[in-house]
């Protein structure tokens, strides 16, 4: 299936696997795009010379094109664009806006630059600077979110760019890249229903924990950074929203001195990041510190399968969702479900 997605960033199909940290490696990403999605690898929770090694390796698994996502505003950004841009990686996506001198940067370096955005305002932005394409995610998705459901706020980026338009949040199956297609965008983006396959190196006892979910299961909560996170709702999850300020500063203490020890950050390039995380978003600096939460909470479950000391962050998509396919096998069966949905619409206009 071609749209104008495929042919900007040249996969097969219109399909992205979001670069999650700690889960998007390059065992998942390379299959992702060995099965003609575009994969995406997460680089927030590397350190440089990590990145490195694993454009490298995916590159060695894999002549398909795929990405890298990074955050603009970190200390090392250009460290990491540097890598992007000396080992050829074909994408770079965003989940904060990159500044119009990155931007050019990159595409002078013949990189695609696709920043993922969470309303139209955004968007608008984003594209007058030279974004090639972005990521709309709605409510439903996953990680840190907004709330603004896909349905409404993807007909309002499409009208408001005139560049590709990934949608995300809620995705999962063939009939809803029909349906997103329907509003106009290019194709669709799924970080849960990724997670949930074979390839992904999360470990068993936390992908069974996800199967296990019902829709309800899944919430929306300010208790690990600060900031609305979706994830599956377990004891942990209910023992942050219960806990008192002292106790989450502590453990945000406590988690900020990992994430550095792992990230290979000084505590100067942290300070850094949290000053441009607080900056448009209204953050006591409580906030900031409990911020450091996020990574350090993912890995416990997502690297270490602690589902008692780590959160899962997950889309709603993940109540739904009760099979662990290869990427191969769950891409082809999204596009012949969208084939076989695209038949059926054409019979029923016709029986009109």
């Amino acid at each position: 299936m071609e749209t104008a997605f495929t042919r900007l960033v040249g996969v097969r199909h219109p399909i992205v696997q979001t670069g999650m940290g700690w889960v998007a490696g390059p065992r998942l990403v390379s299959a992702a795009a060995d099965a003609g999605a575009l994969g995406v690898l997460a680089s927030a929770t590397m350190t440089v010379d990590r990145l490195r090694a694993a454009v490298r390796e995916v590159r060695s698994r894999t002549s398909a094109p795929f990405g890298v996502n990074l955050r603009a505003d970190a200390a090392d950004a250009g460290d990491r664009v540097r890598i992007i841009l000396d080992e050829g990686v074909r994408v770079a996506s965003f989940a904060l806006a990159p500044s119009p001198e990155l931007i050019a940067e990159l595409k002078e370096g013949g990189v695609v630059v696709i920043p993922s955005i969470g309303a139209r305002r955004h968007a608008e932005k984003v594209a007058a600077w030279g974004a090639d394409a972005v990521i709309v995610q709605g409510g439903e998705g996953g990680g840190h979110t907004g709330g603004v459901a896909t349905t409404v706020l993807l007909p309002q980026v499409v009208d408001a760019v005139d560049i590709p338009v990934v949608a995300a949040g809620g995705f999962f199956d063939g009939r809803g890249l029909v349906a997103a297609l329907a509003y106009g965008a290019a194709g669709v983006a799924m970080g849960t229903r990724f997670l949930l396959t074979s390839d992904s190196p999360v470990p068993d006892a936390v992908k069974a924990r996800y199967l296990a979910a019902t829709v309800r299961d899944v919430t929306v909560t300010r208790a690990v950074d600060g900031l609305p996170h979706r994830m599956l709702r377990t004891s942990l999850v209910d023992a942050l929203e219960d806990a008192g300020r002292a106790r989450a500063l502590l453990r945000a203490v406590r988690h900020a001195a990992g994430f550095r020890k792992l990230s290979g950050l000084t505590w100067r390039e942290m300070v850094r990041d949290g000053l441009a995380l607080r900056h448009g978003k209204d953050l006591a600096w409580s906030q900031v510190l409990l911020a450091a939460n996020t990574p350090m909470m993912l890995r416990s479950a997502m690297v270490e399968g602690r589902t008692d000391a780590g959160v899962m962050a997950a889309g709603q998509v993940a109540g739904v969702i009760d099979d662990l396919p290869s990427c191969a096998e769950l891409v082809a069966r999204i596009m012949k479900e969208a084939e076989e949905t695209l038949v059926s619409l054409d019979r029923l206009r016709a029986s009109r």
